[in-house]
């Protein structure tokens, strides 16, 4: 059972996809994330790429988040993310697109910078590094802004050099299987 942790939507049961379609964060990962964003989150736009439930980016505007847009290529998946806003009564705060992460992250670069980024795709795409490089070359991170990203295989995508030339690594933390990784832009005084 996925909920809402805490903020104005507490304690909400979420929608999910049946079956093995989405990989939802565990609660575990999920409130240790969370404990660690906290300060991140007030006021702030997210994006949340491959949403699945949507249950990152509802947190976040549980919390206080300004404004969350929601991308996931599943048509099913986006409808249980609309299910999601409605439920929690944040609809007002989303915006829910069903598009490919990439396209989208390339159709607002130059319009749009985003303060926190989820990154979560399906781990055997093995697609971390090109969204990575593709959120850098497109510019959409501000430059106070955290990329918070799960990856599945020890983190070693997250650190390819390719990738530690756009962001500086500030944490990461391991839950079993998952490892989850906090990104910023890399200090151009470096």
């Amino acid at each position: 059972m996925m909920r809402i942790i805490t903020g104005t939507a507490r304690g909400t049961k979420l929608f999910t996809l049946p079956g093995d379609t989405t990989r939802p964060t565990t609660e575990f990962a999920k409130e240790a994330i969370f404990n660690t964003i906290s300060s991140d989150i007030e006021g702030r736009n997210v994006l949340d790429l491959f949403a699945g439930s949507g249950q990152m980016g509802l947190e976040t505007i549980s919390r206080g988040a300004k404004h969350c847009v929601f991308t996931d290529s599943s048509k099913e998946a986006i409808e249980i993310v609309r299910r999601n806003c409605e439920k929690t009564k944040l609809s007002d705060r989303s915006e829910v697109r069903c598009t490919d992460a990439m396209r989208y992250v390339k159709s607002v670069a130059g319009r749009i910078k985003f303060d926190l980024i989820f990154v979560d795709p399906p781990y055997e795409k093995k697609i971390i590094p090109s969204t990575l490089k593709t959120i850098a070359k497109c510019d959409i991170l501000s430059d106070t802004g955290i990329i918070v990203c799960e990856d599945g295989y020890a983190g070693l995508t997250v650190r390819e050099p390719q990738i530690l030339d756009y962001y500086d690594l500030i944490k990461e933390a391991s839950y079993g299987r998952l490892h989850i990784f906090y990104l910023k832009k890399k200090d151009k005084n470096d």
